[in-house]
């Protein structure tokens, strides 16, 4: 499972009622559990008179199942309060209901590896190259309108690779389509910027990802980054030095996901960042 589809389609979930108890001494039969299918990564909050708190985070939970609602205690039958002089007493003690709860669900991917960049930088391109995911491409901007992730090979090592939504300006404040998902990039190991080598300032384009990164999260700022020149092939010799001139001082990977050129020396710097070559 990638997203809660599944539980958006049933909003009400409502356990099994016990039983009644019976004759001849006998309790009634339990309720039994009904069990909510989440993805990895999902934390659970519950709505509360001041907002919302946080039940459990199963991106780092230890257990895979975590109980967020306890169901109903049983009552005491009427044999409860029988004596010698009193056989049939009518005094009972009714059950106790199972809690009730209004939960909210949010996916926070489990990913090594955060691929970010404005609208048609070439993520999904280079996810598809490096990996058997097969994302939607095209020349059009936000082609890309949910997170695809990709199983990535190195070292004897696998890794999880994230194709997050193009980020706009103003992105942290709700603007374009990749405010929805910069959650998913809080439990990357790196970032991986994709700078559009035709863009005619690609500093520029870095400086907004990078505040709208800042925005959303200060320490998505200080995570470890790798910088990519991507779609290099569409630009002469002359041309790319000029970009990669200009940029030197972010130490760029220029590669083309389209032709594989530099394609080894980006999985290399990943694998260094996420310690695979140990």
């Amino acid at each position: 499972m990638h997203g809660l589809a599944r539980v958006q389609a049933h909003r009400t979930f409502r356990a099994e009622p016990g039983q009644g108890g019976m004759g001849k001494r006998c309790h009634g039969r339990d309720g039994a559990d009904i069990v909510i299918e989440v993805p990895p990564g999902t934390v659970v909050y519950e709505e509360t008179t001041g907002g919302k708190r946080q039940l459990v985070d199963l991106g780092t939970y230890g257990s895979g199942t975590f109980r967020v609602a306890r169901g109903g205690r049983g009552g005491r039958g009427n044999i409860h309060f029988a004596t010698p002089t009193n056989q049939a007493p009518t005094l009972a003690i009714p059950g106790v209901p199972g809690e009730q709860k209004t939960l909210h669900l949010e996916v926070q991917h489990l990913a090594d590896v955060g691929l970010v960049g404005l609208p048609n930088a070439g993520k999904s391109t280079l996810l598809a190259r490096i990996s058997r995911a097969r994302p939607k491409i095209a020349d059009y901007p936000f082609t890309t309108l949910e997170p695809h992730l990709g199983m990535v090979d190195i070292h004897d090592s696998s890794i999880v690779v994230a194709d997050i939504p193009g980020l706009i300006e103003g992105a942290s404040e709700g603007k374009g389509l990749g405010h929805q998902f910069l959650r998913h990039l809080l439990r990357t190991t790196v970032l991986v910027h994709l700078l559009d080598a035709q863009q005619p300032e690609p500093e520029a384009v870095y400086k907004v990802i990078r505040r709208e990164l800042e925005e959303f999260n200060s320490e998505l700022a200080a995570r470890p980054e790798i910088v990519v020149v991507s779609k290099v092939d569409t630009l002469s010799s002359e041309a790319k030095a000029e970009v990669l001139a200009r940029l030197h001082h972010l130490k760029p990977i220029a590669l083309s996901a389209a032709s594989g050129e530099c394609i080894p020396e980006l999985l290399e710097a990943i694998s260094k960042v996420c310690a695979l070559d140990n």
